[in-house]
């Protein structure tokens, strides 16, 4: 109940000199708490149900400075990531402790979408910047809410994993000092469908010899998968002449290997 629902009920109770037991019984409290409030009205008046923490800050809110450093650490170095992986990214370069759902909530106030975001968290989105776009006449804030609707709308999908072990494993390399002050480059094959890694190779640079290492692993350990998915590199993939002819199709070495065993080699555009 409200206060002023509650203003209202004691100050007709004390009016009418209505039924205590009735009061209780709508405020949800005792007879004991009813008379207390009648006391607090006849010396106080309205002011008596006015919440003693309304108008102050609580201890807990975070600074507003904190929440424009999330916002804008987010929209220029660290947009593509999600917002668990971001909180994470806080705390370890930019000295800011916030949990994932305290960093979610800051973006999401300010129309900030996760990579990761689902469907209907989009269609909840757009549906409110529209209404805003309604309930406007600024043609400057106009454009800016239509730019992000455009971003929302632009967004890739989230894909669902595969059903099935070995029905597609994604390959990559990522670089890193993994040992001391020396760059090298961690070859990697995960199952889509489980998260089981099924090869690793370390190499100082991305190389085909790396991931023949990761495909020889995989071959004897688990036998041969149906898909490979990856990003756009020239290990991977190979450009088809203007003939319908398989055999004059330039292959690159690993796409040609992975022809002979019947794994079928699938690109994206997008590194992550």
């Amino acid at each position: 109940m409200t206060e002023q629902e509650k203003y209202e009920t004691i100050k007709k109770l004390v009016e009418t000199n209505g039924n205590k037991k009735r009061a209780a019984l709508n405020l949800g409290c005792t007879v004991r708490n009813i008379n207390r409030l009648i006391k607090r009205y006849k010396k106080e008046g309205k002011v008596a149900f006015v919440h003693g923490n309304r108008g102050r800050k609580p201890k807990h809110a975070i600074d507003e400075k904190i929440k424009n450093s999330v916002i804008d650490f987010y929209n220029t170095k660290y947009y593509d990531a999600n917002f668990e992986h971001y909180s994470e990214l806080l705390n370890k370069y930019e000295g800011i402790k916030l949990s994932p759902s305290v960093v979610r909530s800051i973006l999401m106030k300010n129309q900030i979408l996760s990579p990761m975001a689902h469907r209907s968290t989009k269609k909840r989105m757009k549906k409110q910047l529209e209404e805003q776009k309604n309930n406007t006449t600024s043609k400057k804030e106009i454009g800016k809410i239509e730019n992000k609707i455009l971003e929302i709308e632009d967004a890739h999908p989230r894909r669902s994993r595969c059903a099935n072990f070995g029905e597609m494993v994604q390959m990559d390399a990522s670089p890193y000092k993994w040992f001391g002050g020396i760059d090298t480059q961690l070859h990697i094959a995960i199952d889509d469908a489980t998260s089981t890694i099924t090869g690793a190779y370390f190499d100082r640079q991305e190389t085909l010899n790396g991931y023949y290492n990761v495909l020889n692993q995989i071959l004897r350990n688990y036998g041969i998968p149906y898909m490979f998915f990856t990003d756009n590199r020239t290990v991977f993939e190979y450009k088809q002449k203007a003939s319908p002819s398989v055999e004059r199709d330039t292959f690159t070495q690993f796409g040609y290997a992975c022809k002979q065993l019947g794994i079928q080699i699938k690109t994206s555009s997008v590194p992550e």
